[in-house]
Order: C-alpha cells, then structure tokens, then sequence
C-alpha cells in the first residue's frame, strides 16, 4: 500500500484523466452519466490495502455498468461521461465531505488507505477527482437546451450485501423531485413482462444519501431518472446489451411521453 503525499496533484502526469467523454448527436434529449463505471487507483495511492480479490467486488466499482452505459449511449447516440476512478477512491455520488464519500470499510471489508485521512488528504481527492469530474458534467449542461434534456444516472447494485439479504428487483428506478419521469418508466419496464421494478430501491434518491442527481438536475428542475440494474444481470456480455438494448427501447418512449403529457 502506497502512502498518500499531502502535497502536490494526486495524479501524476500521464494517469487517467477523472473522466471520459462519449460524445453523441446535439439534439439528442439523453445526457447520461456514469458516477461508478470505474475502479482505477491513482499511482500514489497503491491498493488502498485491500487484496486482489475485493478489487472484483462491487466495492470497488458498479460491476457491469460501464459497458451497459457505452452499448446504450451507442444506440442513442447521445452524450455519456463516466468517471474512471474506484468508488473507494472517492465516491463521486456523494457530496464533498460525506461521510460515505472516502469509506474506511466498505460492506465489511476494511480500506486501510482510507483510515485517519487528513483534511488535506481528503480534499486532495475531492479536487482532483470529484470536482474535476462534476465541473466537466456541469460544463455540458450549460451548453444545452435545458427543455429538451432528460439527465440519466447509470448505476448498478449487488444482488445481496454482505448481510445476506437478497435484494428481488432486476431493476431500480431512484427519484426525488421528479417521480413523474421514474413513474412512467416503471409502467414501461413492467410492460415488458417477468421485471421486478423497484420504486426508490434499492436506495432512496436524496440529497442526504447522493449527489450526482440533485447536483445536477434537482437544482435546476431538470427531468431525471436514476436507474440501478442488479449486476448479476449484466455481469456478462449477453446480459449487458440485452439491458441496454431495452433500455434504448424504452427511454425514447418515456421521452416522448413526458413531451405528450406536458
């Protein structure tokens, strides 16, 4: 395990940048997001000490989501920016500070290199990361019609936590200040036949619990939806673009039906 320096950029130069850009069509409505697609490590700080093998957990990053999310912004053509760096690293849905944002264990399992960080330490990783990663979203919304936008949040969740707990829902649609857009995706998933579609579960969506969506789409009142598949579902090519090929489906059917209802 590497020791963080408290002094100069965490990364150095030539690591990964925070994010990548899949750019699509202007006047596409989709501005997709990835908050967890992920599980890069910059260079100084090792492996956080943590073996191999919780490297392939869903700690570590949203198992699946990453190649759902460029299958999907493929079929729509639209704009999608993932962010590169583990969760454990810094959770890029949790606002600065948070205490869930640099865990010290994560669904059991100690993060040795995230215990007595320094406030130095911590924001380090908010400005080299989290800020970089959030500005690079918010410097493509400003640039757009905000009417003719739907912002989608891309996540995945385990199939059962370290508890054992068996979480039944293939899918899962989060909101806050826009339920009208999850309520009308629901209706479409469920019409699809044999989905399990939870409402606010896995998680709730709140400005207490996340982040990306009420940063980016609360403030403004812009329409959202956050999707959580369960990642044994995508766990494998076949499964990731069946997933997305629905979900390229049926997102432009929800578009339109916010536009007819409006």
């Amino acid at each position: 395990m590497s020791q963080q320096n408290e002094t100069g950029p965490l990364l150095d130069e030539g690591e990964a940048h925070p994010y990548h850009v899949h750019h699509g069509k202007e006047d596409s409505p989709f501005v997709m997001i990835s908050d967890h697609a992920g599980r890069m490590v910059p260079e100084r700080l090792g492996d956080l000490g943590l073996p191999p093998d919780e490297w392939d957990r869903h700690i570590a990053y949203d198992i699946g989501i990453r190649e759902v999310g460029r299958h999907l912004q493929q079929a729509l053509d639209c704009l999608l920016v993932e962010q590169v760096y583990s969760r454990l690293v810094i959770d890029c849905n949790r606002a600065a500070g948070h205490p869930t944002s640099i865990p010290p264990i994560s669904d059991g399992a100690p993060v040795r290199g995230n215990q007595g960080l320094s406030a130095a330490e911590r924001q380090q990783r908010e400005e080299a990361i989290l800020h970089v990663y959030h500005d690079e979203i918010e410097r493509h919304l400003s640039r757009r019609n905000l009417d003719e936008t739907l912002f989608v949040s891309l996540h995945s969740f385990t199939p059962a936590m370290q508890d054992g707990q068996a979480r039944p829902w293939h899918i899962g649609l989060l909101h806050d200040h826009d339920p009208h857009s999850a309520r009308l995706m629901k209706e479409l998933l469920e019409g699809e036949g044999n989905l399990c579609v939870g409402d606010n579960q896995p998680y709730v969506l709140n400005t207490q619990n996340e982040y990306s969506v009420p940063y980016h789409a609360g403030r403004r009142n812009l329409p959202a939806l956050e999707i959580e598949i369960r990642q044994d579902l995508i766990s494998d090519e076949a499964g990731q673009r069946l997933w997305a090929e629905r979900l390229a489906r049926l997102l432009p059917c929800l578009w339109e039906r916010r536009k007819d209802m409006a």
